[in-house]
């Protein structure tokens, strides 16, 4: 194996492998390496410009002791960006040292021809290719060293029980409430970006760490070091991106609901919250407002006139954000145009069908920049002329009705190689061209994104989720660990999204419960789909807005006056911590930094506050301790070493120690640090 320094990139060879380090932003380096003599020049999540940094690199020889028992001299390269070094052995094992301490190392089991530690007859390498047969993607199979007693955060969303992610094993695909954003946070003082949108598999095994990608043309990973997780999450947006600044008439409450199936509706519904006082910042019109999946537009016949209810609803100050889904039904006047076009995605085999929730449909590639023009002038023309202010972009995963990526191919390659970015690049559709219009920042929301998608006006929500309090605690971790990823514009549906009865006392206690919680989250917005369905459809045709159920009303008054009093105490309190939840989103996208944060974020030399999942913090200031639990009305909350004020009493107390808080129905504990 031969070094060569190109520029400032350290470049080996080895067994037709070509691999190139190179210093990549603060303390961090970007490694890569292909079987196919040259690399494929996409950046993936990689966008941002750097600094050159002051690299030093340095090829040396190492004694090696042979089977003989002789010395050998063998060829080491080490290269230095500031706090990060990497060491490349002889045979091409990488291994990484924060402040000269070694954090990670790439795994090796194989007869190397000395009696070092990773010389073993087993046959296992640190990056294993293997040729996809009839095409030109590799598998690949990359290896490190577990290291015992390390946490592992981040990684996006997975409806799971764990924050901490060592031990598990995560499908680097996405789904409906399953967001691959392939960043990890180590409590070694490092993150690591898999920047590889292929369909794939990692595992942080205690006895190592796996990485798979099903189809690639390269191996791309970028890796930081630092002090704390604040630091590497300020390093790793660094070369990502950050979210822009959040406008300041959307940090307050978005009403929605399955589904507003009129204008008048919605119109009735602005109207009664502004009759009760409450300020409400958008509005969202579900799916099915529209005459056939990929018409993008209003069915006249409930909506008479987009415009002018448009232009009421702003004069009462609230935005209105409208459904957009990527399936197309055969049915839709665009979808023969799109398939002519080569706008849609395509099968590998078998019928064209991509997706079949209430029509036989096949979704958009928004890789093709031709379809995002498409859809984008039909949007433009039925929804933004009309001043529709943003976008719900549901299904962005996309839903697939069934999820064989094997199956599908986009205009830029196979699904399997490149499907995770699909999310990304439909956001994209929207915010390339909202963002040319210069109205100001764009924020759409969507149910799932990439590493980087925080800077394409994403709010991200967590799917449909079941309404159970075993699903609000899973997303307390969802959250916390999006936020360890780079997203930071973050929510939930609240109540969760599926419910069988909006009558049923423990549903209300969980709405409550879970209300209470999204006060302290980054984007307040109600919705869910309330059974039962008893309301009956508008029309009886098989089509158009009027035929597909709805769900209960779902606005603040609609679970009786007691629920409501309690509901208007927290939006209160939301409204009351307008500037400070403002100074929050500046953190955002001046370093990073997400609104919701684990105690360890805040608090990184507290040994418990790695521990801890069902109590987070909301920025600096709040310590948030959700009920999680039906029936419970009192809860323990570690407070971390300092004086905390309990927000109920008013209460000193201090820090250091467990306390047991009271948490009546109408409170929810929360501590205010002094």
């Amino acid at each position: 194996m031969t070094f060569s320094i190109d520029q400032n990139a350290l470049v080996f060879y080895r067994q037709g492998e070509m691999c190139r380090i190179e210093p990549w932003g603060k303390d961090a380096f970007r490694v890569r390496s292909t079987m196919q003599g040259k690399f494929t020049g996409n950046d993936w999540a990689l966008t941002e410009p750097v600094p050159q940094a002051d690299v030093q690199i340095r090829i040396d020889q190492e004694d090696h002791w042979v089977g003989d028992g002789t010395v050998d001299k063998r060829e080491v390269a080490v290269v230095t960006n500031g706090r990060l070094k990497v060491v490349v052995n002889f045979v091409g094992i990488l291994s990484f040292y924060r402040d000269d301490k070694l954090i990670l190392r790439e795994y090796y089991r194989s007869y190397d021809g000395t009696l070092s530690r990773e010389s073993r007859c087993l046959k296992m390498i640190n990056r294993e290719w293997k040729g996809n047969i009839g095409g030109s993607e590799y598998s690949l199979n990359l290896k490190f060293e577990s290291n015992d007693d390390e946490k592992i955060f981040g990684m996006g969303q997975y409806q799971q029980s764990y924050l901490d992610l060592k031990g598990c094993t995560l499908e680097l695909a996405q789904r409906n409430s399953q967001i691959s954003v392939p960043f990890a946070v180590s409590s070694l003082g490092y993150g690591f970006l898999w920047n590889n949108p292929a369909v794939g598999r990692v595992t942080f095994g205690k006895n190592y760490t796996e990485w798979i990608a099903r189809a690639t043309k390269e191996m791309d990973y970028w890796i930081t070091a630092a002090e704390n997780p604040k630091q590497i999450l300020q390093n790793y947006t660094q070369v990502t991106g950050r979210a822009e600044m959040f406008p300041e008439e959307l940090m307050g409450l978005w009403q929605c609901k399955l589904r507003y199936r009129t204008q008048d509706e919605v119109l009735q519904v602005a109207r009664q919250y502004q009759k009760e006082g409450i300020k409400i910042d958008q509005i969202v019109i579900d799916f099915f407002h529209w005459t056939v999946q990929g018409d993008w537009k209003f069915d006249k016949t409930y909506w008479p006139d987009p415009k002018a209810m448009v232009d009421e609803l702003h004069s009462m100050g609230i935005r209105v954000i409208v459904s957009i889904w990527p399936s197309v039904d055969r049915k839709s006047e665009n979808f023969w145009p799109m398939m002519e076009k080569g706008l849609l995605i395509k099968t590998e085999r078998g019928a064209a069908q991509t997706y079949d929730y209430q029509g036989d449909c096949v979704e958009i590639d928004p890789f093709n920049p031709e379809t995002r023009k498409y859809v984008w002038e039909v949007c433009k023309k039925n929804y933004y002329n009309y001043g529709i202010d943003a976008f719900w972009l549901d299904n962005s995963e996309p839903d697939y009705g069934v999820y064989d990526f094997e199956n599908y191919r986009y205009c830029d390659g196979p699904a399997l190689a490149i499907s995770n970015l699909y999310p990304q690049m439909y956001s994209r559709v929207f915010y390339d061209e909202m963002s040319r219009l210069n109205k100001g920042p764009v924020v759409n929301l969507l149910r799932c994104g990439w590493a980087g998608s925080q800077k394409y006006g994403n709010v991200i929500w967590s799917g449909d989720v079941p309404s159970t309090f075993e699903a609000l605690a899973d997303q307390i971790q969802c959250g916390l660990n999006m936020g360890l990823a780079g997203i930071p514009w973050w929510t939930t549906d609240i109540g969760g999204f599926m419910t069988d009865d909006v009558n049923d006392p423990d549903f209300q206690q969980l709405l409550i419960r879970w209300y209470q919680f999204a006060v302290y989250s980054a984007v307040f917005r109600m919705h869910g789909d309330r059974g039962p369905y008893n309301i009956p459809p508008l029309d009886e045709r098989d089509w158009g807005g009027g035929y597909l159920h709805t769900g209960q009303p779902n606005e603040l008054w609609s679970y009786g006056e007691e629920n409501y009093a309690i509901m208007k105490k927290y939006y209160d309190i939301r409204v009351s911590m307008h500037d400070y939840i403002k100074k929050l989103y500046e953190e955002a996208h001046t370093n990073g930094s997400p609104l919701i944060r684990t105690m360890f974020y805040e608090f990184p030399d507290d040994p418990k506050c790695w521990e801890l999942q069902d109590q987070y913090m909301f920025g600096d200031k709040y310590l948030a301790a959700p009920i999680l639990h039906l029936n419970e009305f009192s809860r323990r909350v570690y407070l971390p070493a300092g004086k905390w004020k309990l927000t109920s009493t008013g209460e000193i107390l201090d820090g250091g120690a467990y306390v047991t808080v009271e948490a009546p129905i109408d409170y929810m504990p929360v501590f205010e640090k002094c």
